[in-house]
């Protein structure tokens, strides 16, 4: 299967992101989101994303007339119907990702391939609630998508091969570089990822050291990028806390923990940037 047209459940950071890097790449996109307001404001994110890329002289402005033009913006599933693949990008919340798939699955044609953006929930799991489980997929994507090269592609136990095989042509029609996994609770990277996060609070909340050398020891020391403590505001605390309560669940083992410090920040409604206040303030 060729696939030539992409749907997007949600218009949000994660979904507008999956929208611009498929319209760059010469996919039509039908992102749909609950309220136009909520479709237009991806949408004017995307154009700004476009915009910084012209000012690093990485497109041209017709480039960028020509990616929006690929992107149709909806808030009817109905619209779905002209897609090949269908990515349900919502938060991160099962009840709510069972019932977009759910409308997904008794509205699209049965040949039509649904994934899911997860970064933590069953693929099997949310594959049974439909009725083209071989035809499920998870294809987690890292933000900024744009950026990130990494796509995660997760095999249910009855996803078919011809099935990952159409998702990861699709990743690498994107300049992506896909790795295929099995479906596990947090699947590869953030299985490794976020408990080290955890852990980087607990040693914050134990004052071994301040923030921002927690941060700089792990950039310097360990050669990542950014620090754990950033990342997570960058990720989203309540992201972050979400996930290790799907790890404790899943695994009942007391090491996936949630630290107490994190737990309390949520709480708080400190999730990050996108709040304006985190571990930092931004």
């Amino acid at each position: 299967m060729t696939i030539q047209t992409v749907g997007i459940i949600g218009a949000g950071t994660m979904g507008n992101g999956i929208a611009q890097a498929c319209a760059v790449s010469g996919i039509h996109v039908v992102m749909v989101d609950i309220s136009d307001a909520a479709v237009q404001k991806g949408l004017a994110t995307v154009a700004g994303s476009l915009d910084r890329l012209i000012k690093k002289e990485k497109i041209s402005a017709a480039d960028k007339d020509a990616a929006l033009a690929r992107i149709k913006t909806s808030t009817s599933y109905d619209d779905l119907k002209a897609a090949q693949l269908v990515i349900e990008a919502a938060t991160e919340n099962y009840d709510l990702k069972v019932k977009i798939v759910k409308q997904i699955d008794a509205i699209v044609p049965p040949e039509v391939i649904i994934a899911s953006n997860t970064s933590s929930i069953s693929i099997t799991k949310l594959a049974a609630t439909t009725s083209r489980a071989d035809k499920f997929i998870g294809m987690h994507f890292f933000n900024p998508v744009p950026m990130m090269a990494l796509v995660e592609i997760i095999r249910g136990l009855q996803t078919s091969d011809a099935t990952h095989d159409a998702v990861k042509a699709l990743a690498e029609a994107l300049g992506k570089s896909p790795i295929t996994v099995k479906n596990a609770p947090g699947f590869v990277v953030n299985r490794i990822l976020v408990p080290m996060i955890n852990e980087a609070f607990f040693v914050l909340a134990e004052g071994l050291a301040t923030p921002e050398d927690i941060d700089a020891g792990m950039k310097l020391g360990c050669n990542q990028p950014i620090g754990p403590l950033a990342l997570a505001d960058m990720i989203g605390l309540d992201v972050c806390l979400a996930v290790m309560d799907v790890y404790l669940a899943e695994f009942g083992d007391s090491k996936y923990r949630p630290c107490p410090l994190l737990k309390e920040m949520v709480a708080a409604g400190r999730l990050g940037r996108k709040t304006g206040q985190g571990v930092y303030s931004y």
